[in-house]
């Protein structure tokens, strides 16, 4: 895996940041209308007590900070964050919706 794809970007960024028991960084550019190989589309799993007594919106702000610069190489990024206790209880992870525009 290239060392300076956005995909590792997000992963090394994140783990050095956080204390993160599961991560799963999902590319999912193929679902929408853009050439092939490209990573503008993500889906980020992430359970990290670090989300303890934080609100949805908290917990999606606190990845937006902690990507910081990244994110102007992202186009959508889908974000679901767990505590350990929420993942535990239901790990379910959602599918994506398809893109309108994908040809």
């Amino acid at each position: 895996m290239n060392e300076g794809s956005v995909k590792n970007k997000i992963i090394n960024t994140l783990n050095e940041c956080m204390n993160i028991s599961s991560l799963k960084i999902l590319n999912e550019s193929f679902m929408h209308n853009v050439p092939e190989d490209a990573e503008s589309h993500f889906k980020i799993v992430i359970v990290s007590n670090d989300f303890n007594n934080l609100s949805q919106v908290q917990r999606h702000k606190l990845v937006y900070m902690h990507l910081g610069s990244i994110m102007n190489d992202i186009h959508a990024l889908s974000i679901q964050s767990f505590n350990d206790d929420e993942f535990k209880l239901n790990p379910a992870i959602l599918d994506s919706p398809e893109c309108a525009h994908k040809k």
